[in-house]
């Protein structure tokens, strides 16, 4: 009997980490990522990105499935959302090609990150009434990232253009129906 109770216990332990577990997937790959990024790795770090979105995708389905969504996971979540879909698409647009800018190009890279920080944090203490407000910055990310295969077809202009309406867009006040 003791030994069904521990197992029983343990079971529902790591059931309610289940989804926090996967939220941590997302920041591992959001960091690895700005690895990639800082050693010149750009493609691995593009598609770690990508897969940060995917692990990013099923820990609040995994969560709402299980019926183990928390206050902690929404903010955990938040917290490694801006490392994987605001400082690592960030940086490697940066290196990419905006630091080409000077000045400009830094000041829209951080603007950038500082927008996804501001969109996360209101939807953090907003309710929850099935649509989101401004572009969640899990799409900015990976339009901002998917932007960096565009470098060779576009003019360098543009992308000061892509990373500025993709920030402002996360701070508008339009909603969006969640899906």
């Amino acid at each position: 009997m003791f030994i069904s109770q521990v197992i029983d216990t343990t079971i529902k332990k790591v059931k309610a980490q289940t989804a926090n577990v996967l939220t941590l997937g997302n920041l591992a790959l959001g960091g690895f990522s700005i690895l990639m990024t800082l050693h010149a790795q750009y493609h691995l770090g593009l598609l770690l990105i990508f897969v940060a979105a995917l692990a990013d995708r099923f820990d609040g389905m995994v969560a709402r499935k299980l019926n183990i969504e928390s206050e902690l996971g929404k903010q955990l979540d938040s917290m490694c959302d801006i490392i994987s879909f605001g400082v690592a698409p960030a940086l490697l647009l940066y290196i990419g090609i905006l630091s080409e800018f000077g000045f400009p190009g830094s000041f829209f890279t951080v603007f950038y990150i500082g927008c996804g920080a501001f969109r996360l944090a209101r939807f953090n203490i907003s309710e929850n009434n099935g649509y989101f407000h401004g572009l969640p910055i899990t799409a900015a990310g990976c339009l901002l990232t998917l932007s960096y295969l565009a470098i060779p077809y576009l003019p360098m202009p543009s992308f000061m253009v892509i990373i500025m309406c993709l920030s402002l867009l996360m701070v508008s006040p339009f909603k969006l129906k969640k899906v």
